[in-house]
C-alpha cells in the first residue's frame, strides 16, 4: 500500500503532477483518508454558496454489484440512462483532442485499431469503472434539476475531489461509463430520488506498472483558451 501518511504536495505540484488513473492497486482505501479528501475538495467554490453536492462512496460488495450489473446491462444493449444531459458526438477541434487522448492511450497499452478483442477489454473495465477500490458518486438536489448551476457546481467539486486525492498519494478518474446504467447505481450505493446521479469517480492506489497512468494529456495553451482585454503589453 502506498504511504497514506505522504507529505501534503504544494498546489502546483498537484494541478502539474495529477494524471487520470486506469490502473488501481487492489489495496483498500481508509474510510478516514476519503473524509478528509471529501471535506477538502467541498472548500471548492459555489453558488450562492447552495452546495448543492453529496457524496455516496461505494467500495466492496455493494461496489462489485455495480460494475456487474452496469456491465451486464450494456452487453446486452440495454439503452444508457444517465440522468444527465448528454451533447451527442464531438466535431472539429473536440473530436481531434477526444482522438488524440484514445490514440495515447492505445498506444500506451498496445491497443491496435484492428484489435477487437483488446478494444472491447478496455471498454469493459470502463464499465467497471476500472476496477478501482472506491467508487464515489456524486450526486445534486433534485429540488434544484433543471437549471445549469448545480451541475456547475458538482463540476467545482469533482476537480476539487481528484486534486484533493493526488494531494494525498490517491489517483482518481472521472468517469461517466460507470453510471450509465444509473438504476444499478441507485439501489446499490442506496441513492434516493431525490437526488440527481451527476457523475462518478473512481479512486484509489495508482499501480504505477499499468501503462496508460504514465499518459498526459496534451493541454491547450493559454493563448488559445485565452483572450485578455483592456491589458497594456
Amino acid at each position: 500500500m502506498a504511504d497514506s501518511a505522504a507529505a501534503v504536495q504544494g498546489y502546483d505540484d498537484v494541478v502539474l503532477g495529477r494524471r487520470s488513473i486506469r490502473g488501481y492497486l487492489p489495496d483498500a482505501v481508509p474510510k478516514a483518508l476519503i473524509r478528509e479528501i471529501i471535506a477538502l475538495a467541498m472548500r471548492a467554490s459555489s453558488s450562492l454558496n447552495t452546495q448543492p453536492w453529496n457524496f455516496y462512496v461505494v467500495a466492496g460488495a455493494p461496489l462489485d454489484r455495480i460494475r456487474a450489473g452496469n456491465t451486464e446491462r450494456n452487453l446486452a444493449g440495454v439503452p444508457a440512462s444517465r440522468e444527465f444531459r448528454g451533447h451527442g458526438e464531438y466535431a472539429g477541434p473536440h473530436r481531434e483532442r477526444q482522438v488524440e487522448i484514445a490514440k495515447q492511450l492505445f498506444g500506451a497499452m498496445g491497443i491496435d485499431r484492428h484489435d477487437q478483442e483488446k478494444r472491447l477489454d478496455w471498454i469493459l473495465r470502463g464499465f467497471r469503472q476500472f476496477d478501482a477500490p472506491v467508487s464515489i458518486v456524486v450526486t445534486y438536489d433534485r429540488a434544484i434539476h433543471g437549471g445549469d448551476i448545480g451541475p456547475f457546481d458538482c463540476g467545482a467539486v469533482t476537480n476539487a475531489l481528484v486534486n484533493a486525492a493526488w494531494s494525498r498519494g490517491l489517483g482518481c478518474v472521472i468517469n461517466s461509463q460507470g453510471i450509465m446504467q444509473s438504476p444499478v447505481v441507485r439501489e446499490h450505493a442506496g441513492i434516493p430520488e431525490d437526488q440527481v446521479i451527476m457523475i462518478c469517480v473512481a479512486m484509489g492506489y495508482p499501480d504505477e506498472r499499468f501503462p496508460a497512468n504514465a499518459v498526459v494529456s496534451r493541454r491547450k495553451s493559454v493563448d488559445e483558451a485565452a483572450v485578455f482585454v483592456g491589458f497594456e503589453e
